[in-house]
C-alpha cells in the first residue's frame, strides 16, 4: 500500500451551542454522545484522491438540550502510479487516512470546547478504524 498524504486541512465546522440550557447541561450530557465518522473519497488529479473524514458528535435519545458538533478534515492523498488493487485502496480510504487525520479533528473539537468555556469534556478518544471497517465489511 505505497501512498502519501500530500496536504490535510479543515475543510468544515459546525459547532453550536443553542441556548443557555444547553451550555448548562452540557457536561452532565457529554456522556450521552457518541463519535461518529462518515468518510467519502474523491478523485482530484492523476493518482491524488481527496478523502473527506467527518467526526460527528450524536447524541442519544436521552439528551434532551443538544448541542452540534461536525468538524471534516479533508486529505489530499498521492498513490503511486501503478497502484491498482481496489482492496488495499479501500483500506487507505477507510483506516488509513482517518486514523491519521482523526488526532487533528478531535483535538480541534476539544479545543471548541474550551473556547465555549466548557473546561471538563470526557469525550473518549479512542478509535479504532479496523474496527468501524470491519464492522461495516459483516
Amino acid at each position: 500500500m505505497s501512498y502519501k498524504i500530500i496536504s490535510k486541512f479543515i475543510k468544515d465546522i459546525s459547532f453550536e451551542i443553542p441556548n443557555a440550557q444547553s451550555f448548562v447541561m452540557l457536561e452532565k450530557e457529554i456522556a450521552n454522545y457518541s463519535l461518529n465518522f462518515d468518510i467519502k473519497s474523491n478523485p482530484y488529479k492523476d493518482n491524488i484522491i481527496e478523502v473527506n473524514t467527518t467526526l460527528k458528535m450524536v447524541p442519544n435519545q436521552e439528551v434532551k438540550h443538544k448541542i452540534l458538533g461536525e468538524i471534516t478534515g479533508s486529505s489530499l492523498v498521492s498513490l503511486d502510479k501503478n497502484f491498482k488493487n481496489k482492496d488495499d485502496l479501500e483500506k487507505i480510504v477507510l483506516i488509513k487516512v482517518p486514523q491519521e487525520i482523526y488526532p487533528t479533528l478531535y483535538e480541534t473539537l476539544i479545543f471548541l470546547f474550551k473556547q465555549a468555556g466548557i473546561k471538563k469534556i470526557q469525550i473518549n478518544k479512542e478509535v479504532s478504524f479496523q474496527k468501524l471497517f470491519d464492522a461495516k465489511k459483516k
